[in-house]
């Protein structure tokens, strides 16, 4: 088994920490699996904490022969389980990540405990981020400005100016032709159809002062699965697990609680660091 470290598999690097009950971590369009960071200390002391990084997105690979698209994504994501030897595991995703999770539960149901969608929809993104906006601003832009001009609406007035730095350079790592793709597929994806034949417990969180995803959305997501709760967290933009780490981490805990999920015997958990 492929214990703690960076490996590459297939196009993605991938960042696995601790041992344990799989919780595999993936993010969102143009981000990378840094946005997950506050998450690392806390949970890598109880379970096995995977973070991906997408193809085309941070570090990972970007082969031009390849495809973009939530369906090749959920593919991936099946490519890093059969890697690390994983059957089955509570599955986090964020915005694109949301919807590849979603995706890849309804297409792979058993290999998911529980589902966590963070900041997420069952179509598309928010009307804030009309992909035909997305498209005409990368063309007119460039890639990295467009990106960047989307997380900078993208955080709540409480995150300070390094952790929306931060964020602009992670971004900023995606091609151009990846981040077309990856846009069009996820505006065209619609799980609505098939939200009741997620049957797995899910938790859905999102953030108070979210406009790239409202909450409206993260509502109709919890409205349409039927064993879902829904947890809006205060003061937080579309990143709550980086804007608020230590309530997200708390609300992500204690559901893995009630699911059964807490490992026994575990160690005390560390607080997630406040960003400033």
């Amino acid at each position: 088994m492929i214990r703690n470290g960076t490996i590459e598999i297939g196009d993605a690097i991938v960042q696995v920490s601790g041992e344990g009950i799989p919780l595999v971590f993936v993010h969102g369009f143009t981000t990378t699996a840094e946005f997950w960071r506050e998450q690392v200390e806390t949970f890598s002391a109880r379970y096995r904490v995977i973070r991906i990084n997408l193809p085309g997105h941070g570090p990972s690979r970007h082969p031009q022969g390849r495809s973009y698209t939530i369906e090749t994504f959920v593919e991936d994501v099946l490519e890093v389980y059969r890697a690390l030897e994983i059957d089955a595991a509570i599955l986090v995703g964020l915005s694109m990540g949301g919807t590849v999770a979603q995706s890849f539960t309804l297409a792979y149901p058993e290999r998911v405990r529980a589902l966590v969608l963070v900041g997420a929809t069952p179509h598309g993104l928010g009307a804030d981020v009309n992909v035909k906006n997305v498209l005409k601003a990368i063309d007119e832009l460039g890639v990295v400005v467009a990106s960047q001009n989307v997380i900078e609406r993208s955080f709540g007035s409480a995150a300070g100016s390094r952790l929306i730095e931060f964020a602009k350079n992670e971004v900023a790592q995606t091609p151009t032709f990846v981040a077309r793709e990856a846009i069009a597929s996820l505006n065209a994806s619609d799980s609505r159809p098939r939200l009741q034949e997620i049957r797995v417990p899910t938790l859905v969180v999102v953030g108070d002062e979210d406009i790239i995803t409202p909450p409206s959305e993260s509502k109709a997501l919890a409205e349409g699965i039927l064993n879902s709760q829904l947890e809006i967290v205060t003061k937080a933009g579309h990143f709550p697990m980086l804007e608020q780490p230590v309530a997200f981490n708390l609300l992500l805990g204690a559901f893995l609680t009630r699911q059964g999920i807490e490992p026994q015997h575990t160690s005390a958990s560390t607080h997630a660091r406040q960003n400033v």
